[in-house]
């Protein structure tokens, strides 16, 4: 158990949660799948020693850790969708319920995700943590539901896990009292609700069975903090072992352009089964936080999506529907799985074709600059990639950097590089004004050197 009331994590231990991968000496022909090696928090049943009658007695797996994220109309995407995928990184089994009739929701920035269960089905579990996203009217609503109150002050009261981020601490946990007693943090918009004597400003904030953050900026800390009190420190450091270097640039740009326009920018974002919903997530929110219309579109048969961490996203239409419109920046998210169906979708290679020819914007981050090489879009391009795939590309890396933009070209290096990647975007559309502002609303610390 960490220490009691100790702020968890540094501002700057936040970085990609992007797995590394083993360089592939020859680049292959087709998306080969990434090596798997057995995570060190995933159950592994093992064999027992053999009795003297030759019986092989096989030991059962420990149960995984049990979390729930409840979700609700109008939660805050970014946060319920991290909590949920890196837990799920570090082996826990999420499950995302809705308080809502249905199961699907659609988020405080408009994205809509389908949970794993209604909150009913969650009553009488016994739950390792139970962690509430913000948002609003999400926290309104989870704070209105009378199950989910039971779950938490029963998870409170027998002293198991349980947090809040972003508006909940102050909307949801002050109103069921569970705040008592205890040193609480929130968005800084809430921070006037709290106890004066109990609020603190920490990214991330420990005290006993609580833990409490301050909004989407933070979350991936406080994610962690979570992998450190349920599997241990060493959990954190297998997890942190998968974390692209903090230290690295955040943006770097070569042949500068102007992004012009003269209208709302039209941002499309394509997506498949196996595509990574962090970055789908992220990027959307913060893009549409912007005020950039982005459409999300499936290259599936479905506009049901199901990420390479098992959750469940509805894009806004099919890719054929979508081809209908011209955009100013296309941007192909990552996902190892996600990123072959991708390449595989003959609408979106037209799309992108013609976005090239026509001197729009286009881009990708992880996986997707290898399908960017693929159809030809990185010819004379400096960019910058996933560890895993970057001695497959042909054009010139910038390996120390988390973005990279090439006049219209952006690339962005892994997961936990989406936030300076999305902030790059806006600051290319709007300049460093808006670009602060996105970034001071998540609490996302935007670089005071402009140039970065």
């Amino acid at each position: 158990m960490l220490s009691v009331s100790k702020p968890l994590l540094s501002p700057t231990s936040l970085a990609a949660m992007a797995i590394r991968l083993p360089p592939t000496p020859h680049a292959p022909t087709h998306y080969a799948p990434p090596h798997r090696r057995t995570s060190p928090f995933r159950p592994v049943m093992r064999a027992a020693p053999s009795s003297s009658t030759a019986a092989t007695a096989v030991s059962l797996p420990p149960s995984p850790k049990k979390v729930l994220v409840p979700i609700a109309m109008g939660t805050e995407e970014m946060e319920a969708v991290i909590l949920a995928g890196v837990l799920r990184r570090a082996g826990a089994d999420v499950t995302l319920a809705s308080v809502e009739d249905g199961l699907e929701i659609e988020a405080s920035y408009g994205t809509r995700i389908i949970a794993d269960k209604p909150i009913a089905a969650c009553a009488d579990q016994v739950f390792d943590l139970v962690a509430v996203p913000g948002g609003m009217p999400g926290s309104v609503r989870l704070r209105d539901n009378e199950i989910l109150q039971r779950i938490m002050v029963r998870q409170a009261e027998e002293k198991r896990l349980y947090g809040a981020i972003c508006a909940a601490p102050a909307v949801v946990l002050m109103p069921w009292g569970l705040h008592k007693g205890r040193k609480i943090t929130c968005h800084p918009s809430f921070i006037g609700d709290l106890p004066t004597f109990r609020a603190v400003e920490s990214n991330v904030q420990v005290s006993g069975e609580l833990t409490t953050s301050r909004g989407p900026g933070t979350a991936f800390q406080f994610a962690l903090s979570f992998v450190e009190q349920l599997f241990g420190p060493h959990a954190v450091e297998d997890v942190d072992s998968t974390l692209i270097d903090a230290a690295l640039e955040r943006s770097t740009e070569v042949n500068r352009v102007e992004w012009p326009f003269d209208h709302k920018p039209q941002v499309l974002i394509p997506i498949a089964n196996g595509s990574e919903e962090m970055e789908i997530i992220m990027l959307v929110d913060i893009l549409r936080r912007a005020n950039i219309n982005v459409v999300l579109a499936s290259v599936d048969e479905s506009t049901n999506i199901v990420g390479s961490q098992r959750m469940k996203i509805v894009a806004d239409k099919c890719i054929l529907d979508a081809s209908d419109s011209k955009y100013d920046l296309i941007i192909i998210p990552g996902g190892h799985a996600g990123a072959e169906r991708l390449h595989r979708s003959t609408t979106l290679k037209k799309l992108l074709k013609e976005q090239k020819q026509a001197s729009r914007m286009y881009g990708g981050i992880s996986y997707s600059p290898l399908i960017l090489q693929k159809q030809g879009l990185l010819e004379d391009k400096t960019v910058t990639a996933h560890p895993s795939i970057v001695n497959q590309l042909t054009c010139q890396v910038i390996d120390g950097s988390k973005v990279v933009i090439d006049g219209n070209l952006i690339t962005g290096k892994g997961l936990g590089t989406v936030m300076d990647f999305s902030l790059a975007i806006v600051r290319k559309f709007f300049g460093h004004g808006r670009a602060k502002s996105v970034a001071n609303g998540m609490v996302f610390d935007y670089p005071k050197n402009r140039n970065a």
